[in-house]
């Protein structure tokens, strides 16, 4: 419980701007890959391209951590080829 709260904590005291694009990110990717927007393509694009957003800037928050950056950053950068792979198709 106390990992959970250190998070809780760090996540207060980022700037507005980080916790509205967090924020943001992580509810349309929520909404976006919900079974009601399953028969459209561009709305599962949008999902994993959220997703990528949300990967990328935490990948930029933790850059002073190398492993911890790349590996956001290869996540960020699987969920950008899934929404144009999902577009194409």
């Amino acid at each position: 419980m106390q990992p959970i709260k250190a998070i809780y904590r760090q996540f207060l005291s980022e700037p507005m701007w980080f916790k509205i694009m967090i924020l943001s990110a992580l509810f349309l990717s929520i909404i976006f890959s919900s079974s009601y927007f399953l028969d459209h393509g561009y709305y599962q694009s949008l999902s994993k391209l959220a997703a990528a957003i949300f990967f990328g800037l935490y990948g930029i928050k933790m850059r002073r951590n190398k492993k911890v950056s790349s590996a956001f950053f290869i996540v960020a950068a699987v969920c950008m080829y899934l929404a144009w792979s999902s577009l194409r198709s």
